[in-house]
């Protein structure tokens, strides 16, 4: 039952009530009212005080009544809200339910994906754990190859010093061999020479002829993109081999001024060229701080010599064997290089830069031209100092060595070409020429085969060319465009060929 419902009840049940009491007080005074009609007339007053009295208890039970409906409204009201919320609640809860069901469905799927996982790594942890067994016995195994492999590498060692003692004793024994053969073949030569011509020689000599003054261009090469800072002709060949900007080396064909191969390999410009006796080995001084061999004949770098922090600027092979080099870079070192071995053997240090060097005809001296002007020579067995002397008042540029050895052509940012006396390192000659200036550090220049002529090229693009003997210019050679970087010439003496920054070859006869 409603809170409606029963408020109502009251309000029937207090109502009657009230009735019923005010019947009862009528029936109880009507006998006497009718008996005594007449003498209780004066008491009417009272019954209507009375009946006042019952109609304004009436007219509170009306107002209670009033009340108790405005209240039961406001519970009603309140009731059919309550109701309502209720309903949400009731809603709520089969949502949540329904909710806690499917969480239940998913916690089951997790557990059971748990599972699995669990089976699945206890099965990774059993594999990983027989991996790990497998991994110790492999590696008890390789420590006892290691110490084997120690074992056999000392003995291998001590084979090898056994076989290079050997070799060296072989190579000493060679040496003085052909130490003894070259020095009775000098001696035939001098014999046979006539007139400054060569006419024979033994097997490993030089064949050149007298050189002449070049007057012509025969050819004009666009040789290397970015300039060509070094050339040089085969020995007993006409062949030219150039080097450039580009990092290439090209061989040449002078004859016809055709390309006849090309060498790739190097990284960044070369500076130098430099090449052994038996024209199998080419060698490149780099601006990578790097020097590199090609095998002439199969055209591939055969070995790439490192151990430089700066550029290298200058390179030069033993005219006594071919198995040494010397190398100068930025680094303000000289290295001393065998071939055979593939390594520096020693290292020069020195103030100031070397732009230049070569080797003396002993093959046990160096010569070496620097920044400050000075002239420099080097034992290099002991990596001693032996000689210096102030050749030039700026940089010098380029070191040539006569044929006989006994002459050496310096030339200089101060523009001047110097011929030193060798062993005593006192100036013989000097060259000079209006208009000949030195285009840079680099600048290469060259003497003839029979050491009667000097060639430099120069700023303005011509070729210079002086008579030692008379140390005048007899030649100014001009087909250059830009400024000329070096000149090398033929050992047949004949052609000579020159460079410029354009990279264009030009040969002369």
């Amino acid at each position: 039952m409603s809170q409606e419902e029963v408020a109502r009840k009251a309000i029937k049940h207090a109502l009657k009530a009230l009735r019923k009491r005010h019947l009862l007080e009528e029936g109880a005074h009507a006998p006497a009212y009718i008996a005594l009609a007449n003498p209780i007339a004066h008491q009417g007053s009272e019954w209507k005080e009375k009946a006042d009295n019952l109609e304004l208890e009436l007219q509170q039970c009306y107002k209670a009544q009033s009340r108790l409906s405005e209240q039961l409204v406001v519970e009603v009201a309140e009731s059919r809200s309550s109701k309502a919320l209720l309903q949400e609640k009731e809603a709520a809860i089969v949502d949540q339910q329904n909710e806690l069901t499917q969480k239940r469905d998913e916690c089951s799927q997790l557990k059971a994906e748990l599972e699995k996982k669990i089976q699945a790594l206890e099965l990774v942890m059993s594999e990983n754990n027989e991996i790990r067994a497998q991994l110790e016995e492999m590696s008890v195994r390789a420590k006892n190859a290691e110490a084997e492999n120690k074992v056999l590498i000392d003995r291998w060692m001590l084979e090898k010093m056994k076989d290079a003692e050997r070799l060296n004793e072989a190579n000493a024994l060679y040496e003085e061999m052909l130490e003894r053969i070259k020095a009775s073949g000098l001696q035939k030569l001098a014999m046979q020479q006539v007139d400054g011509v060569v006419r024979q020689s033994e097997e490993g000599a030089e064949y050149f002829v007298e050189s002449t003054n070049p007057t012509t261009c025969k050819n004009r090469i666009n040789a290397h993109d970015g300039g060509c800072a070094s050339i040089l002709f085969e020995y007993n060949s006409g062949k030219l081999i150039s080097g450039g900007q580009d990092g290439t080396i090209k061989m040449w064909d002078t004859s016809t001024g055709a390309l006849t191969n090309t060498l790739h390999g190097c990284i960044g410009s070369v500076l130098d060229l430099s090449i052994t006796h038996d024209n199998r080995s080419i060698i490149a001084a780099s601006s990578s701080n790097k020097l590199y061999i090609w095998d002439a004949n199969l055209g591939r770098v055969r070995h790439t010599l490192t151990g430089h922090m700066d550029k290298v600027c200058a390179v030069d092979v033993s005219k006594f064997s071919s198995r040494h080099i010397v190398s100068a870079a930025y680094d303000r070192t000289i290295k001393v290089w065998d071939l055979q071995k593939g390594y520096c053997t020693n290292t020069i240090i020195f103030p100031k830069h070397c732009n230049a060097l070569c080797f003396s005809m002993d093959g046990q001296t160096i010569c070496s031209g620097h920044v400050d002007g000075n002239l420099r020579l080097w034992d290099i067995q002991k990596g001693k100092l032996l000689n210096e002397v102030a050749a030039h008042s700026n940089a010098v540029t380029s070191i040539s060595l006569s044929r006989s050895g006994n002459m050496v052509l310096t030339s200089g940012r101060d523009n001047v070409h110097h011929l030193f006396d060798m062993r005593t390192l006192e100036v013989c000659g000097t060259l000079r020429a209006t208009g000949n200036r030195v285009a840079s550090n680099w600048s290469r220049s060259c003497i003839s085969p029979d050491d009667n002529y000097v060639a430099a090229g120069s700023a303005d693009g011509a070729v210079y060319i002086w008579s030692i003997a008379k140390g005048d210019i007899v030649s100014t050679l001009k087909e250059h465009t830009n400024s000329v970087l070096c000149c090398s010439w033929s050992g047949h003496g004949k052609p000579l060929a020159s460079a410029d920054k354009n990279g264009v070859i030009c040969t002369w006869t």
